[in-house]
């Protein structure tokens, strides 16, 4: 898993970041933070959280993402990513973004794993991003 993490984060240049957060502190904001200085562009998405969270542009819904989205990487409850999962396919097919879907850590889904497979979606699950990043130089 450790390799596939790092080939699919080294290959990505926009990530959109579901359940950014505003509150300094929390993985959710601290991590995404880092994702522009490590060269990545990033949009947030939470609808509580519009217009941005620091330097990063924040939309309400997944398909109000105006990039090509190459990592949906998502900091969510697992009891909340089936929906996510399935709207981030539904663009998919509309679009043909949106090669990987990355739970955090602690982070999985057994019906995100199937649908993704089923889609040809790269599926990474309970691994942070941050960790992952330090493998990719």
């Amino acid at each position: 898993m450790l390799d596939l993490a790092i080939t699919t984060l080294r290959n990505a240049r926009n990530i959109a970041v579901v359940g950014l957060s505003k509150n300094p502190g929390k993985s959710a904001h601290d991590i995404p933070q880092l994702l522009p200085q490590w060269g990545y562009s990033v949009v947030g998405i939470n609808p509580s959280a519009v217009p941005s969270v620091g330097s990063i542009p924040v939309v309400a819904t997944i398909n109000d993402v105006g990039m090509d989205i190459d990592i949906l990487n998502v900091f969510r409850p697992s009891s909340d990513t089936d929906a996510i999962i399935e709207a981030a396919l539904e663009r998919r097919a509309q679009r043909g973004d949106i090669h990987c879907i990355w739970l955090q850590l602690g982070i999985t889904s057994q019906h995100g794993a199937r649908r993704c497979a089923e889609a040809g979606v790269t599926y990474i699950e309970d691994t942070c991003i941050y960790v992952v990043q330090q493998y990719v130089k």
